[in-house]
């Protein structure tokens, strides 16, 4: 039987493919060794017309993407949240003996410190612990993607970084997947700035959002294929916020 596979999923192969064959080996951390290739050609992935990047070619967990999507929107940095709906994705950094193996002796079991969905929605703030209440501390850079979005979708700097260094020492782990950039496109604009704003009230086509994803290193087997559904899914929703009729890519 031939299986077909799609133009994105087969750029995926074909990157997974060019790092077994070309990769540099090269020590890290774990002591396991990675093969790695710097600076790969960049993924792209349709988001149109109810497309959703989710491949087929190993099982991805979907309830995971899901979860844990929502955890980092809520700011939380509980891993226990999250194991008790089932996604034990961060357990084992969560636990009591790698928390301690860090120095992190006085934090709870599953408290991950200041990670993804704190610099999401509190960079800056300074971390207790998971259980402290931080409404409004910090700097909200989700609320600041979406209110950009909606007052000035043409700004070059409708990003979210998970990425501060001084608080790296409070962390369970690094961000590896650190930054994302956002970009509105108008169909059928293409003139100069004057007539843009007098032709793009005249178009029917409704804007339509873009996501740029870097990540400073990537499991192409087990992590990429997560974060390329997550990020994808992070797109929809705020597209959907934002009245976009479809996200891009």
């Amino acid at each position: 039987m031939t299986v077909s596979i799609n133009s994105a999923e087969q750029a995926y192969l074909d990157l997974c493919e060019r790092i077994i064959n070309e990769g540099e080996f090269r020590p890290d951390r774990t002591g396991t060794g990675t093969k790695s290739l710097f600076a790969p050609p960049q993924l792209r992935f349709d988001l149109s017309n109810d497309t959703f990047p989710l491949l087929t070619t190993k099982r991805v967990f979907s309830k995971g993407i899901i979860h844990e999507l929502l955890w980092f929107i809520a700011g939380s940095t509980d891993a226990k949240l999250l194991s008790d709906k089932g996604v034990k994705i961060w357990e084992g950094n969560g636990s009591r003996e790698y928390l301690d193996r860090l120095g992190l002796t006085h934090r709870r079991e599953g408290d991950l410190g200041p990670v993804y969905g704190f610099q999401w929605r509190h960079f800056g703030a300074e971390y207790e612990d998971c259980d402290a209440d931080y409404t409004g501390k910090g700097y909200d850079q989700l609320l600041d993607v979406i209110k950009k979005l909606k007052t000035n979708p043409y700004d070059r700097r409708i990003i979210m970084s998970a990425w501060n260094p001084p608080d790296f020492p409070k962390m369970a782990l690094p961000p590896c997947h650190v930054f994302c950039q956002f970009y509105v496109s108008f169909p059928g604009v293409t003139e100069t700035p004057e007539s843009n704003s007098e032709k793009q009230a005249k178009t029917t086509a409704r804007p339509k959002l873009s996501c740029l994803l870097y990540q400073r290193s990537c499991d192409m087997g087990l992590g990429v294929p997560f974060n390329i559904a997550s990020y994808a899914l992070l797109t929809k929703m705020i597209a959907v916020q934002q009245l976009y009729s479809t996200p891009l890519k």
